[in-house]
């Protein structure tokens, strides 16, 4: 019989305790997500009377964390908003500055997606994938667009450290193979640690027509456009039942929200209403509005004194040697843009108001970033009122825009307003959207309000700020640690670094002194504080790549003394420039900037990778009713070739009426549907010509095969065809389409059995569903 050592036996037994004891001290380790739930400090015995509870803790959020909102506006420019001295009234952003802090040197990547993706992760847009748009993905790691396990967003961190997350609105992170309802889902915003999702997957959408998720649900609007359906107002509702809810369930949680709603991307869309508040505002020009705009920056402090207003561009025409309909139209347009931005503030101000209802209102940091870029010049020299149209290299005369002037803004236009308002829009910096080189692009207005933090500033803050300075400042805020791991997998370390301080204190430094910028081979860094620019590409042409890199022009300011960028030193400081060449290759090295592309439209032919788990090389696809809201690239490639469709359908004759197949929207697209029974193939070529081919009478009851040929006439992108309506078997109608859409429909897309958010065809209701029975449709691609 062994004797046992009773001291050594104590000491056995409170081992494992001490250790507990540690575990429980340690836990929650915040440095590797997800965290585990609590230590289990119970005990269990062999049965219940021998038992002790325990309920083990999901993680909180630490003592003092705060709600946090981050408002992202699109293709805003510096001088727009009154907030900034600009003409469009933002009452309420003028609000929120008013009790809170205006930042004048905060950057972007100056373009959306990148944008997003920096803002997000806290990483450099190359380091996500995210160097330029998905749509223009090509199979590179810093240029496919498929965000990594590696570069964890800010919705995961909170998420996993008892924050609500939410993300309304737009989101053009999730690569277009992947923005199907057939997944994966990894890349959507649930997937990104986004608790719920409300909005589209793309760069735009249409205000009156969106194409819209719940999470991962296709969903259409529950109203018209007659009946006052619009985009901005349905999700500032969602929001802020979303908020209420939140705190109503659990007040001691704080929330983060990322509220992207879309606006100011084209299509500018909005209500006769608004539009008209703005009549005659802008009938001074673009050149007047820079130097009124410059002058209230001036006399607001919204740009140290001393700055100089950079000078017209050749690519901007004089207003005053614009003709009498020139004027008239892109007066119009501005005036519509106006009013389009004044009902967003209208709407955001909305969620602001609910907000400060919030019993911690206080303890609210709000982060509003008016703009995800410069002002946009994608409108071209004239402007549209269909973009996609302008996007596929379609010109449109003045004269044929202005026949549909009373229209402009209403739910049968995409308008966009020309490069002139782009360029005043940016005042006082040169260029626009799309050029990375130069501050019109990068440089957009911030906001930040913190009651419980923050005393109201007038006087702008300074420091040079970055997206990628947004993950680190949340995170202090919050009092918690970037994690080294999550999911497993060791995060890349972020490019941005934390301005709370600047808080507190104007004169904080600025958090880092040196920044790349790089979109379509436009360039720059910035290195305490010089600027070396080279611009390269132009945004309003998307078929120019001019390659010849080493051609470029690079010029050189000093920031610390040139707010605007209006002195090129370059030419005497020659040494300098070589210097700053050299700094941007170091950063563009490390941050996997290279190779540099400049390839526009091109880019969008390159093939992409297709939904995954489908047939890339597929040229037969069978879909079946409830197939709807597919991307355009992720449907069956139908333009500039041959197909056939083959429907097997159930109809009640001339009862039934409904889509069949529909592709594309408002801007152009393919529609095959029943009217009353009879069927029809209609070919929207941009609204300006509709090719209608209808059958003499209705289909018989009961079961029948619907089958329409299109044989293309080749020879080329965009050429047209004869399309043929058989019914089982039976030629019943067929006609001839004279040009066809050689790029892409727009931001709609492709369904079966519904013609889900824009209607292809202007004279039906959508979604206007198929009443009578679908068993498949067979698309084959010759």
């Amino acid at each position: 019989m062994r004797i046992w050592n009773l001291p050594a036996v104590a000491i056995l037994l409170a081992a494992p305790v001490l250790s507990m004891a540690a575990e429980v001290a340690e836990w929650p380790d915040r440095s590797v997500l997800p965290i585990s739930l609590s230590p289990f400090k119970g005990k269990i015995g062999k049965d219940y009377t021998q038992t002790k509870d325990d309920w083990q803790q999901v993680p909180t959020a630490p003592e003092g964390a705060p709600n946090v909102l981050v408002v992202l506006l699109d293709d805003v420019g510096f001088g727009q908003t009154s907030t900034f001295g600009g003409l469009i009234p933002t009452p309420n952003l003028d609000k929120l500055a008013s009790e809170g802090l205006k930042f004048n040197r905060f950057h972007t990547t100056a373009i959306c997606g990148p944008s997003r993706a920096a803002l997000l992760t806290g990483r450099n847009h190359h380091d996500t994938g995210n160097g330029f748009l998905m749509e223009w993905a090509t199979g590179l790691p810093n240029y496919n667009t498929m965000i990594q396990r590696d570069t964890a967003t800010i919705g995961e961190i909170l998420k996993d450290n008892g924050y609500s997350t939410s993300w309304l609105g737009k989101n053009h992170n999730t690569p277009d193979w992947e923005s199907s309802v057939a997944g994966p889902f990894d890349r959507w915003p649930t997937g990104l640690g986004f608790e719920y999702f409300f909005g589209f997957n793309a760069g735009e959408t249409n205000q009156y027509y969106p194409t819209i998720f719940e999470n991962t649900k296709a969903v259409n609007p529950d109203k018209s456009p007659e009946e006052g359906y619009h985009f901005m107002t349905d999700i500032t509702d969602r929001a802020i039942a979303r908020v209420r809810y939140s705190k109503s369930v659990a007040p001691n949680k704080p929330f983060f929200m990322y509220f992207a709603p879309g606006a100011m991307h084209a299509p500018h869309q909005v209500s006769k209403e608004w539009r008209d508040k703005f009549k005659g505002k802008f009938d001074m020009g673009w050149d007047k509005y820079r130097e009124v705009v410059y002058q209230q920056q001036l006399d607001m402090g919204i740009i140290p004194k001393g700055t100089k207003l950079t000078p017209r561009p050749e690519w901007v025409p004089a207003w005053d040697s614009l003709s009498a309909d020139q004027k008239k139209l892109y007066t119009r347009l501005m005036e519509n843009y106006a009013g389009f931005f004044a009902f967003a503030d209208h709407e955001i101000g909305r969620l602001l108001d609910s907000i400060k209802q919030l019993p911690d209102a206080d303890n609210t940091m709000v982060i509003y970033i008016a703009g995800d870029n410069g002002a946009s010049a994608e409108g071209g020299p004239d402007g549209t009122v269909n973009e996609i149209k302008a996007l596929n290299g379609q010109p449109t005369t003045i004269e044929e825009t202005l026949k549909r002037y009373d229209e402009i803004g209403g739910p049968n236009t995409e308008p966009h307003y020309p490069v002139g308002w782009a360029w005043a829009g940016n005042t006082p910096f040169q260029w626009v959207k799309q050029v990375a080189s130069h501050l019109g692009g990068t440089r957009n207005p911030m906001v930040v309000s913190w009651p419980a933090k923050i005393k109201p500033d007038t006087h702008p803050r300074d420091q040079f700020l970055h997206l990628v300075d947004i993950v680190p400042t949340i995170l202090e805020a919050a009092h918690l640690p970037m994690p080294t791991k999550v999911k497993g997998v060791e995060q890349k370390p972020l490019a941005g670094a934390s301005f709370l301080s600047a808080f507190t204190d104007a004169k904080a430094p600025s958090p880092r002194d040196e920044q790349y910028f790089e979109v379509l081979s436009n360039r720059s860094v910035y290195s305490k504080g010089w600027k070396a620019d080279a611009q390269h590409t132009l945004p309003w042409r998307q078929d120019l790549a001019p390659g010849n890199w080493d051609k470029d022009k690079w010029e050189l300011y000093n920031l610390n003394e040139d707010f605007s960028e209006a002195n090129d030193l370059a030419a005497q400081m020659p040494e300098k420039v070589e210097e700053m060449k050299k700094k941007f290759d170091e950063l563009a090295t490390k941050y996997n900037v290279y190779p540099l592309d400049d390839r526009g439209a091109a880019r969008l032919a390159v093939p992409k990778p297709g939904v995954p788990g489908s047939d890339p090389k597929a040229k037969r696809y069978t879909y079946y009713a409830g197939a709807t809201h597919l991307p355009e690239t992720a449907a069956p490639q139908m333009k500039n070739r041959s197909w056939t469709l083959t429907a097997g359908i159930k109809t009640e004759g001339s009862k039934t009426s409904g889509v069949v197949m529909a592709f594309g929207g408002v801007a152009a697209g393919i529609s095959i549907y029943l009217d009353k029974g009879v069927p029809v193939f209609h070919y929207n070529w941009f609204e300006e010509n509709r090719y209608i081919i209808k059958g003499d009478k209705p289909l018989p009851a009961g079961e029948s095969t619907l089958k329409v040929d299109f044989v293309y006439d080749g020879g080329g992108a965009g050429k047209g065809g004869m399309a043929t309506i058989s019914v089982d078997g039976k030629k019943v109608a067929e006609g001839r389409v004279d040009k066809t859409v050689a790029g892409r429909f727009g931001i709609d897309t492709f369904g079966i059995g519904e013609d889900s958010a824009q209607p292809v065809v202007n004279t039906y209701k959508p979604p206007f569903p198929f009443e009578g029975e679908i068993e498949k449709v067979v698309i084959d691609l010759k």
